[in-house]
Parts: structure tokens; sequence; C-alpha cells
């Protein structure tokens, strides 16, 4: 088979994850792909066509719910957690988390892309590399789904791991040189990375074989074959080395709505996109109906066939046949009340299956916490993405410890040294008053400490997310209670939280 060859898993998914694309590019990519997604009506011809589509209005309603999803997510910036500084793997990673792709993306940023894309299309790559030319330094570059091509997972030394690796890469070609170069020209160079395992010796005592990581490059060349198909030939071949010794695992993460594993998942926002492209299709039968209403058709009888009959309120038409007549064809057009109760139950249903922008934010009546209800099934979805890409987020911090330490794994890399958190709390309605205060008091008991406090305040938005507890406490301490609440707190009065001095507590 040849390197370019797709896993049956890809070759199933692919179509949806194409359509999914066009889906959130917009009206013009939507419109673009013509008849896929806008069949055409008997009889039409391609200028008329034409016409159809461009009369069509496409409701992107799954850009909407997409952007939606993820602003909810990020809404909040990730907790996240490195070892200090003042270690060289600490510094190494701080490095990293200002810059994760070697082009100026910030961690949390790069957590917003990978978000984007599995909310998208549901599924994306990560490959973690070495630069150890220059700068010498991880970094990690994202392959988005259509570009993963294959795998393979194999269960070896008693555990499942992927064993290989297929992606498709597009590179520039090198810049010409010579005087008469045209640097202004640049083409584009298809090429394959394959990563795989290969086995190497077995440990005679724990009867464990070695595995290392291996990486092939090919292109295509311009020789052809008999069946005039262009040929794909290994360009490069090298086995990555950390510390002197091969890497024992492939070092890619794979990010899903549910899982890290290799294997393909359904996109979360699968159904809206389906009821969105039937809203399409909907809408231009409706403007098609619309257009022949409002546009009716002249008849005449009794005229010359060769007579110039213009239309307009300036205008008269005079026969000298007796009982000629003239009249309009006129599409009554009941049946478009049809289109738009349609058009209504599909925009329901978008709003129904994820889409809180495009439903009644709050009905007549309707409480905080029925609101809150209403939207809970829209916030699962959204917690098991945060958590899944939360767990792949942080196997990529371990890769790079990993790198950078003496770790015989990157699986061996607890937790406790690195972990990134996104945002789980899609409440909408803030910290009330009541709740306030018992923190307040749970706090003056001991119970909390001051950071916890702070921290819950920043959940229920009484403290901005850009405020750290230590800024928190300097403004504390540079502000203190007025004389009133001083006179309070020497009379015993401790239901107010001014009352208490937050930097007494741990």
């Amino acid at each position: 088979m040849p390197v370019n060859s797709t896993h049956q898993e890809y070759d199933a998914h692919l179509a949806a994850w194409l359509r999914a694309r066009d889906v959130l590019a917009g009206e013009d990519a939507v419109k673009r792909a013509g008849e896929k997604y806008l069949p055409r009506l008997e009889t039409q011809t391609d200028e008329d066509f034409a016409s159809y589509v461009m009369r069509a209005c496409f409701f992107n309603g799954t850009a909407r719910t997409a952007d939606g999803y993820v602003g909810l997510i990020s809404r909040r910036a990730p907790f996240v957690k490195l070892p200090t500084e003042s270690s060289a793997v600490g510094k190494a990673l701080a490095t990293f988390a200002h810059d994760v792709d070697m082009l100026g993306t910030s961690l949390p940023a790069y957590a917003k892309n990978v978000v984007t894309e599995v909310i998208g299309v549901g599924r994306v790559g990560s490959l973690i590399d070495w630069e150890g030319d220059f700068e010498n330094r991880a970094f990690v570059t994202m392959y988005p789904a259509e570009f993963i091509l294959n795998w393979r997972v194999e269960r070896l030394n008693g555990r499942n791991v992927p064993t290989l690796i297929v992606l498709q890469e597009t590179i520039e070609s090198p810049k010409p040189e010579g005087p008469d170069a045209d640097i202004f020209v640049s083409k584009p160079i298809e090429q394959i990375r394959v990563l795989k395992l290969v086995a190497g010796d077995e440990d005679t005592s724990t009867k464990k074989r070695s595995y290392a990581c291996q990486v092939e490059i090919w292109r295509r060349t311009e020789k052809k074959t008999r069946r005039e198909k262009t040929e794909w030939q290994m360009v490069e071949t090298r086995t990555p080395l950390r510390r002197g010794k091969p890497l024992p695992l492939l070092p890619f993460v794979f990010h899903g709505p549910r899982h890290s594993l290799p294997s393909v998942e359904k996109i979360p926002i699968a159904d809206v996109i389906s009821l969105n492209l039937d809203h399409y299709r909907l809408n231009a039968d409706y403007k098609h109906g619309i257009h022949y209403t409002a546009l009716p058709t002249a008849w005449v009888s009794g005229f010359d066939k060769g007579s110039t009959l213009p239309i307009g309120s300036k205008t008269a038409w005079v026969t000298d046949t007796p009982g000629a007549t003239a009249g309009f064809l006129e599409f009554k057009g009941q049946g478009l009340s049809t289109f738009e109760k349609s058009l209504d139950r599909d925009e329901r249903e978008m709003a129904v299956l994820g889409s809180r922008l495009l439903a009644e934010q709050k009905r007549v009546g309707e409480t905080a916490d029925a609101l809150e209800i209403r939207q809970s099934g829209e916030n699962s979805i959204l917690g098991n993405i945060a958590t899944s890409v939360s767990q792949s987020l942080t196997q990529i911090l371990q890769w790079v410890y990993w790198w950078n330490s003496t770790e015989e794994i990157p699986d061996a890399v607890p937790e406790s040294e690195v972990i990134i958190t996104l945002n789980t709390d899609y409440s909408i309605k803030g910290m009330a008053s009541d709740e306030i205060i018992a923190v307040v008091k749970a706090w003056q008991s001991g119970a909390l400490s001051t950071d916890t406090m702070h921290e819950l305040f920043r959940r229920g938005d009484v403290l901005p997310d850009g405020r750290s507890n230590e800024e928190e406490k300097a403004l504390i301490a540079q502000s203190p209670p007025p004389a009133s609440e001083m006179k309070n707190r020497r009379n015993g009065d401790t239901a107010n939280p001014s009352t208490r001095q937050p930097s007494t507590m741990n």
C-alpha cells in the first residue's frame, strides 16, 4: 500500500469533516459547493440555478453555536501548574508556555485553538518535537483532522500505544537564488511525515522489549508509474534522540471531545450542522417562491405577435382587435407559509441541540435557577469537552517536561508537577449576596483559606480573572475598612467581611 493510504475511520469521517469546514466557513463556502448542499430543481438551467443559489440566504447557526461554546470555555483563563522557574525544567516549561509552537502562540491561546477544532470537527492532533539547532527547546505543531491520514495501535509491554501515525504536511519550496530568481513566487510542496515505533532488544530480566521512534519524510516525485500515478519517495529518515537515547513512544497527542484516544469520535455539533443545511435548502425554496410571487408574468390576447408592449405606470396598450385582453399570471403563494413554519422549526431545533445564542435567553416568568436547569444539557457537553481537552493538553505538558528531565517515559511525569485545567463553570448567574456572606463566614471560622475564598469569588465573578490572590491581598492592605466598620469591629460585629483581616489567614 502507498504511504498516503488512509485509515478506514478516516475514510468514514472525511466527508463529515469537510462538510463541517464548509458550514463553519459561512455562506460563501456553502454556496461555492453548489449542488453538494443545494440540489438543482428539475429543468433548471445553469443560469437559473445560479440565481436560485444567489437568492438563498445561509443562516449560520452552526458557527454561532461553535463560537458560543468556545467563548464559554475560554470565559475564564485555564488553571496551569508548572514547576517554579528556579529549576531548569521550570524555566524550560515557562518558555514553552509563553510560546508553544515557536510562532508566538501562548499556552492558553493554543488551548483555545484546540478547543475550537474539537468543537467544530471533533478531532485534532499535536506533535511534540525538539528544536536542537538553535534554541534547544520543545515545541508543538497542530495537525487538523484531515491531515492525520493513518494510525495503528498495538499492545506492547502490557499497554496499548500508537505504533504508527501518518501525517500530511505542506511546506514551501526553498527560496530561489540567483539574479533572475523571483522571490515572490512560492510553490507549496506536499509531503508526508511517518512516525513509527521500531522494535529493539528484549530485556532478559523483565521480558520487556525496547522500542524506538523513527521518523520518515516522503515527498511526491515527478516520475510517474505506468498507471500514470505520481510516486512517493522517502527523502529523509531519522531517529530522534533525547539525552542520547531514542524516544520510547511516538510524541503525538490526540484531542477529542470525550477522550484522547486515536479512534475518531462524532463531531459535537454534527446535528446542528445537519439542521443548518436543511434550513439553507428550505430558505432557498422559500426565496424562490417569493421571487415568483412578487414578480407576476404579464399575458395578452388579441395583440399583434410582433408588437412591443412595455410595462410601466405611464404606458398604455392600444389595439384595434375587438375582444383583446391582457392580465397577469400571479402565483398566489399560499404554500409559502409552510416554508415559514419549517424555517422557524429548524431554528428552534438548532437551539434545542445546543445553540444557546439562538435560543430565547430567558422566558417570561423564568427564574435564574430555571434558566440554569434548562441549559444544563449544554453545559454537560461543554464540561465533557473541557475535561477531555484538559487531559490531552496535560499530556503535552508531560511530554515537554520529559524532554527536559530524566524521567523514563512521559507518563511517569506526575500531574503534581504539570497540569492544565480548562474552565468548567459556565454559569452566567454570578455569586449572589447570600452566597458571598456564606463564603466570608466560612473563611472567618477558619474552614476556608484566604486563597480558596478568593478563588471562589473569582469563579462567582466577584473578583476579576486577571487579578492574582497576592494582588488582591495587597489591595486589601492598601484599603483598610472605614471608621464605621472599625467601630463595629471593636464592638464584636463579625458579620461584615471587612471586620476580619484576610492577611492573618494562610
